[in-house]
């Protein structure tokens, strides 16, 4: 329905009595000094925490870079009838941060594959692959063996704690994937999709490992096709035959799934009803696979088939948290990355605010004295804000300004991607254009059939247990050899043997290397050798 003149006025009132009122604060000087003292003092109160982290919930928005995250805050404040900038996201309140450089060790610019062998692994690799280290080449199959790297995933079950993955995509998607499967190819989700010579060569698809490396308690997300004989009929389109089950080998790896766990209490779960009748109080394992491929978008989403991201953060919590030795969560808010790639804006904002959502979720069902909790992205995308736009201007509106062509043109477009759509040397004439809608394609510089990912640094967000290791700008990599320590996880233990003494090491930035410099060096090296000695000397 189209809007009458005189609500539309009203709106443009309200909008801006709104803003005038903020304004008038906001032109006092003591209302900037009164907020700035307030954030002093609370940074100056705030003591470390330096517990023995005993869970972590590590939430991850692939492809949410810093232009995403700022234009999802201020989506989040316009959804609830605020301007929006001044919007505080559940992430911001996160006091630790630091930056991670994202590179893979084959390429400027990664893709979720290597980044999540980073992360999660804490090895750098290459891309398209995931949990091999760089020894292992894209699509080789010979080449992953003995190159398999694992993931604080596996240290945490080695170490009796619960794990379990969240996703909004297929649970074989490169995210997930990595927290349990070692592939020179992130495509490899069923047999089905693997070459003959790297089946000859005895690798095995991503799904079949599922099952086979580690004993995952939760499983949440997308991707039945791949776990059922070709040809399997979808419970929930039985008419679509391509969404119909992909495996060759005939094996319905959700019946074998549920034989695994004979002797516990195991839920197999397809559709939200089911899910909702889920006691994570008597419940032992979930698997929850609720589309054939990846789930659909939240302002998509069907409320009577599919939980939100929240719903499925909240149930994994609830049955993981029962072990007395704690639980690993991996929660990924994957369709963040898949919009982007579609040049849609809205979705990406959109998938960004709802992770958030459950960010807030997984706070408010954890202790923050035995709980660290991450929040980061991947990689970021070719995303650009900006136009000069008014405060409390729509994010997904147009620029005040007009281009030299004396055409308007949006507050967010993209660098490359489907959106380009220059015709004769002339840019679509948008005033008359809802580029609000769920469905606008953002205009791109560049034209691609997929925009690209991008290369800049992405943030890191912690709060709990040693959260402050969080810190500067870091190699990707060592995420998970932070978290890690944290919790007591994996190889390095000396947080649960009591507090260590700090390596000091002295680096001198030098373009000359002369001898000033060696002896310098030389004075690290000690140091680290000495530091090094006095670990030994607790492991003994």
């Amino acid at each position: 329905m189209v809007p009458s003149k005189m609500s539309k006025t009203t709106v443009f009132l309200l909008l801006v009595f709104g803003i005038t009122a903020t304004k008038v604060d906001e032109e006092n000087p003591d209302f900037w000094r009164s907020q700035a003292k307030k954030t002093l003092q609370t940074a100056l109160n705030r003591n470390l925490n330096t517990n023995v982290a005993k869970n972590i919930l590590f939430f991850l928005g692939d492809g949410m870079g810093i232009t995403t995250y700022t234009a999802a805050r201020i989506l989040k404040g316009q959804l609830q009838n605020n301007t929006g900038e001044e919007t505080v996201m559940t992430m911001d309140t996160f006091p630790h941060v630091a930056l991670a450089k994202t590179y893979s060790v084959d390429f400027q610019i990664p893709d979720s594959a290597a980044t999540a062998t980073a992360y999660l692994c804490g090895v750098k690799t290459n891309l398209n692959t995931i949990g091999v280290s760089a020894a292992a080449r894209n699509g080789i199959c010979k080449s992953q063996k003995g190159n398999e790297v694992t993931s604080i995933l596996k240290w945490a079950k080695d170490a009796g704690k619960s794990v379990g993955i969240v996703t909004t995509t297929r649970v074989q998607h490169a995210t997930p994937a990595t927290s349990y499967a070692h592939s020179a190819s992130r495509k490899w989700y069923s047999d089905a999709d693997m070459p003959a010579s790297a089946k000859r060569d005895g690798c095995t698809d991503i799904a079949l490992q599922l099952l086979n490396n580690i004993d995952i308690d939760v499983v949440i997300g997308g991707g039945r096709k791949y776990m059922t004989p070709r040809g399997t009929k979808d419970p929930e389109y039985p008419s679509d035959y391509s969404v119909r089950g992909k495996r060759q080998d005939k094996r319905n790896l959700i019946s074998e799934w549920l034989k695994q766990k004979a002797g516990k209490v195991a839920h197999y779960v397809w559709n939200k009803k089911d899910f909702d009748a889920v006691d994570p109080g008597t419940t032992d394992y979930l698997m929850a696979l609720f589309e054939p491929g990846d789930l659909r978008y939240e302002a998509e989403r069907d409320p009577n088939m599919d939980p939100s991201i929240i719903k499925t953060t909240e149930k994994a919590i609830r049955i993981l948290r029962k072990n007395p030795r704690g639980f690993f969560l991996l929660v990924e808010g994957g369709r963040i990355d898949q919009a982007h790639h579609d040049g849609r804006a809205y979705m990406a904002l959109h998938e960004a605010v709802a992770l958030d959502s459950a960010i807030a979720k997984g706070l408010s069902l954890t202790n923050e004295e035995e709980t660290l909790t991450v929040v980061m992205a991947d990689h970021s995308h070719p995303l650009t804000f900006n136009g000069y736009p008014f405060r409390g201007q729509s994010i997904l509106g147009k620029s005040p300004l007009w281009a030299k062509d004396l055409l308007p043109f949006t507050t967010l477009m993209y660098g490359n991607g489907p959106g380009h759509k220059i015709t004769n040397g002339t840019r679509p004439d948008i005033r008359n254009v809802n580029t609000k809608a769920k469905d606008y394609i953002q205009l791109s510089a560049v034209p691609t059939d997929s925009a690209t990912h991008s290369g800049e640094d992405v943030a890191v967000l912690a709060r709990g247990p040693m959260a402050h290791l969080f810190h500067g700008v870091q190699e990707q990599n060592y995420i998970a050899h932070a978290m890690a320590y944290a919790a007591c996880v994996g190889t390095d233990l000396r947080h649960c043997r009591g507090p260590t003494t700090p390596a000091f090491v002295h680096t001198t930035f030098n373009n000359n290397y002369n001898l000033a410099g060696r002896v310098q060096i030389s004075v690290a090296l000690i140091s680290g050798l000495s530091a090094t000695l006095m670990a030994l000397n607790l492991l003994i």
